[in-house]
Parts: C-alpha cells; structure tokens; sequence
C-alpha cells in the first residue's frame, strides 16, 4: 500500500512540475508547446468523409501521411462534438460536415488543444440570413451568447473558390473563436496566442508602423475597425497569401505564425 501511495504521489508530482514548471518555461523560451499531437486512439472520418477532404482541402493535401492523420483525427472529433444545425431548408452533407470542420482544425492545427469550449454548435444557413444581434443581415458571425458559429453556407463556399482573394468567411469567423478563447483559457497554447496577441497589438499601434499597414493598402479597411477584426483579417491574410504576407511585413508574418504554432 505504502509503495502504490509514493507511487500515485512520485506522478502526482510529476505532473504538477511539467504543468506547473516545465512547460511554461518551454513555451516562455520557444513560444511554443512541449507537443502538439498525442492521440491514443485516433478517429477517423468515414470513406465518404475522407474523399472530400483529398478533393476539396488544400491545406490537408499538402500536409505528410503521419499529419494527415493527425488531422483527420481533429476533424473527426470536431464533427463529433459539435451538433450541425441546417436553417432555411439547408441539408447538413459530409461536404458541409467536413468543410467547415477542416477550417477550424486548419487555424488549430499547431495548438493542443484544438476544440473550442466557447461555442457549442454550428449553425448553417443556405444564404445571406437576418441577424437579431444587430437587426441586420449577415454572412456569417460568432454568437459568444448563443455559444454558436453561423453560416452562410453560399458564402462560405466562395472562400474557397477563390482561394487568393484574402476573403473566406469561414477563417475569419473562426479567427474571431479563436480569439475570444484565446483570451478566456490558461492553457499553453491560449496563453503563447494571448500573449503573442498582445505582442503584435502592441506593435501595430506604434504611429509609423500603422502608418506603414494603412499605406500599403495589403490589409483591407475592414482589418482596422477595432483589434477583433483585425486579428481575424490578417488570419485570412495569413493562409490564403503567405508569400506576399510574408514579403510585405515579414516581422508581423511571423509573429501571426508565432501566436498560432503554425509549421511551414
């Protein structure tokens, strides 16, 4: 009894240190976690599932056999969590499912922890749809009351029609998502993006360089109506033109792949 209590007590404290010491202190000095993928028993998406992801998303494409996985498991858990509401007569497919999915797991993708606790489902409409938040019409919104991400399901697709316009609704509603938790959590992954976030805020609102965004018109107006919207535009800026993001303002480039864990 004595041997199993040190024991239980040597991995209680074991635990408190890594948590506690160890990693914090990585984070501090690599600004980044210990690990990032730890799956004991991996999920899958269905076959059906699963071509849609190799024919309609890039980003999983390119990624190797052993991340693929890795996403595939995400994105499976990501469906499985979260329940999909279709509005106005949209029918939820695997297409839907998957898509939407896969967007969130793409932001994610180099942070642990990879599912969001601020919202509680997904909500699909086929169209623009009228909004009681604000009295007025939307594409697409983040509800932190009703604890849902919405959609115009039409629009969302056209994110990725064009996939170099710096437009996709899906990234910059989930941006938003990815914000607010950021700001809530303490683990390590929400605290490297909060406090990289504050970095990057810090540096924008220095005159010249604001001058210099504002000047090179890269960054639509939009990205300066307050600091929400503007983490989302160059998290839209980021995935869709990351050659030319990277040419323009190197520095911010990596700071923004810095506040996610983004491997190139």
């Amino acid at each position: 009894m004595g041997y199993l209590f040190g024991f239980v007590a040597f991995i209680y404290i074991g635990f408190v240190l890594y948590n506690g010491v160890v990693e914090p202190a990585y984070a501090f000095f690599f600004r980044k976690p210990i690990y990032v993928h730890f799956y004991i028993n991996p999920q899958k998406v269905t076959k059906s599932q699963l071509v849609i992801l190799e024919k309609e998303f890039v980003f999983y494409k390119k990624l190797s056999p052993r991340l693929k996985k890795y996403f595939e498991h995400r994105v499976a858990t990501f469906i499985d969590t979260y329940p999909f509401y279709g509005k106005e007569g949209l029918e939820i497919t695997d297409q839907v499912k998957i898509l939407i999915a896969s967007t969130a797991i793409m932001l994610t993708f180099g942070m642990r922890t990879y599912l969001f606790t601020i919202i509680d489902k997904i909500v699909v409409y086929p169209d623009i749809y009228y909004s009681k938040i604000n009295d007025n019409h939307h594409k697409g919104e983040f509800n932190p009351r009703m604890k849902a991400i919405v959609f115009s399901w039409k629009h969302f697709i056209e994110g990725y029609e064009i996939s170099n316009d710096n437009l996709n609704l899906g990234l910059h509603e989930f941006s938003h998502v990815l914000h607010f938790q950021g700001m809530l959590n303490a683990d390590t992954s929400a605290t490297i993006f909060s406090v990289t976030y504050q970095e990057i805020m810090d540096q924008i609102k220095r005159p010249l360089n604001y001058k210099r965004l504002i000047e090179s018109n890269y960054f639509r107006i939009y990205a300066y109506t307050n600091e929400f919207e503007f983490i989302a535009v160059i998290l839209e800026h980021f995935f869709e033109t990351p050659t030319e993001f990277k040419s323009e303002f190197p520095e911010l480039y990596e700071k923004v792949r810095s506040m996610i864990n983004f491997s190139e």
